[in-house]
């Protein structure tokens, strides 16, 4: 089987698995970062692919669509680790636009090709995202809402790039006097 088939072939596992967790709300926002060069198993920002990119985009959308979710893909460090969303996603949830163009060599394959395939694609610098897919140790944790409560897949990587997903709740406020339901 190639490296191409596998990755699909992990992704296809991972996203039924997540659907059938049923975490995500419609409007909730799912934030992704992807290293392309960790999932073909090389080090982190050396080998970008646009291939590894495109499969895990349709996969990563294919569950957005399902679950009535936005997208919001992380760019690499190089910009800050900026965000690519579609602008209908800016407009609900009132993000500020920045200019930037995200490539692979500054962005990183996925955000570029996330960049590509959005209708109406856009940069933000941060955002609060209630869920999120860290494929090949990327950190995205400064683009969850907090409290960030870990998910755990059995389908625990694509191909040689470890997976950490995420979703977030309400923190618990209030003291021993609280009630929470």
């Amino acid at each position: 089987m190639s490296s191409l088939e596998i990755v699909n072939q992990h992704m296809r596992y991972l996203i039924t698995e997540w659907k059938e967790k049923d975490i995500l709300q419609k409007d909730d926002t799912i934030v992704i970062g992807c290293s392309t060069s960790e999932v073909i198993g090389k080090e982190i920002g050396t080998s970008s692919t646009k291939d590894v990119a495109n499969i895990i985009f349709e996969q990563i959308s294919e569950l957005a669509k399902a679950s009535d979710t936005h997208l919001a893909f992380q760019c690499c460090e190089h910009l800050n680790r900026a965000l690519v969303v579609e602008r209908k996603t800016l407009i609900q949830k009132r993000l500020t636009e920045v200019s930037v163009i995200p490539t692979p060599e500054a962005g990183g394959a996925m955000a570029a090709k996330a960049y590509e395939k959005f209708n109406d694609a856009v940069v933000v610098e941060t955002i609060q995202a209630e869920a999120g897919l860290d494929i090949g140790q990327t950190l995205i944790g400064m683009h969850l809402r907090p409290v960030v409560v870990p998910v755990r897949f059995r389908q625990n990587k694509i191909h040689h790039a470890l997976i950490t997903g995420a979703t977030t709740r309400p923190k618990l406020i209030g003291g021993r006097r609280a009630s929470y339901e």
